[in-house]
């Protein structure tokens, strides 16, 4: 069976997504790639409950009212792709996780070679705007 992956993609007014540089150490996947926020879903837990958790311990965010975006299959994993519309202050944020955050535009987003295969899922977040509606 896969292991589960969760996944946010906050959004502030300016429709800019929130990206984080992955850290620069040979020994993790992806060194110094940009990526979506999220985490591995542990054994008894269920992908909200992660996205959750592992919002509070990377970032110190308290996550509520979010939505589901989508599942996605991958070769090695399901993917649970949250989002939530939220003009966090980064400046403020304490990362515990990766070297910084970012906001990006669709076009930067578009043009930035994402971890994990994510650009798949950003890119079909801005094709179909469940901001807007």
């Amino acid at each position: 069976m896969k292991r589960k992956g969760t996944s946010i993609i906050f959004v502030n007014d300016q429709q800019q997504v929130l990206l984080f540089l992955r850290d620069d150490k040979p020994s993790i996947p992806y060194p110094n790639m940009w990526d979506i926020p999220g985490g591995h879903v542990d054994a008894g837990e269920t992908p909200e409950q992660c996205i959750v958790r592992e919002m509070k311990e990377e970032m110190g965010l308290i996550l509520d009212q979010f939505e589901r975006f989508s599942v996605l299959e991958f070769t090695d994993r399901v993917e649970y792709t949250f989002w939530k519309r939220a003009d966090l202050d980064i400046e403020k944020i304490d990362l515990q996780e990766g070297q910084r955050l970012k906001w990006f535009t669709e076009l930067e987003a578009r043009n930035t070679k994402l971890a994990y295969g994510f650009n798949e899922i950003i890119n079909d977040f801005f094709k179909k705007k469940p901001v807007i509606i």
